[in-house]
């Protein structure tokens, strides 16, 4: 049985309108690693709607058969399978990843632990032609919420685990800019999320 988020449903078409503009054809980016694909629906909505696009999935092993089971029963192609993949592991798997141009991750950076997140960009130097980074999710902006739900949100998560957190959007930028990348879009979403757009800087 193929899980199902409401919230996947509901986002998918306000991310896929952006998303098609930073990978789009003219941008020459045709591998897509999705770090946390979670229950697989923005894998394949967006592997179908970007033809011109391979989308490689990764989470956690328990999450892979639930991913699998949207990729299976979907007649697309330019989709994997999922790959086992833990940021905080010092070495990242290497199938695919010397191929990878683009990162996408939506709603990860509030669940992992801010260790997870420093490890997450550290693990970006192991994808040799990275060049940009796409994160959809709730962020705070010097220091504050940008609407009241997301404060209620914020206490919520860290009621069901101490480790979670809606993180700032500076601190996340400043690792974006030590690993060589710079903002290039920050555009506000519905449900009082953000899409950041990272590119790498020219050396």
């Amino acid at each position: 049985m193929k899980p199902f988020s409401q919230a996947c449903e509901n986002n998918k078409n306000p991310i896929l309108k952006e998303i098609k503009h930073t990978f789009s054809k003219d941008e020459k980016i045709f591998n897509v690693l999705e770090i946390g694909s979670g229950t697989g629906q923005h894998a394949v909505y967006f592997a179908e709607h970007l033809p011109h696009i391979h989308w490689y999935t990764s989470d956690l092993k328990e999450n892979h058969s639930g991913i699998s089971a949207w990729i299976d029963s979907s007649p697309i192609s330019n989709i994997s399978h999922p790959l086992e993949l833990d940021v905080t592991k010092i070495y990242w798997p290497d199938e695919y990843l010397k191929d990878i141009d683009a990162v996408f991750s939506a709603n990860t950076t509030h669940i992992m632990p801010w260790k997870a997140v420093v490890d997450m960009f550290k693990g970006f130097h192991q994808l040799p032609q990275l060049k940009t980074i796409v994160f959809y999710g709730p962020f705070k902006y010097n220091g504050e919420y940008t609407s009241d739900s997301n404060r209620q949100f914020n206490f919520w998560l860290k009621d069901r685990a101490r480790h979670q957190g809606i993180r700032d959007f500076e601190a996340v930028n400043e690792l974006a800019e030590a690993s060589g990348f710079h903002l290039q879009k920050d555009v506000s979403m519905p449900a009082n999320n953000q899409l950041l757009v990272w590119q790498k800087m020219p050396k």
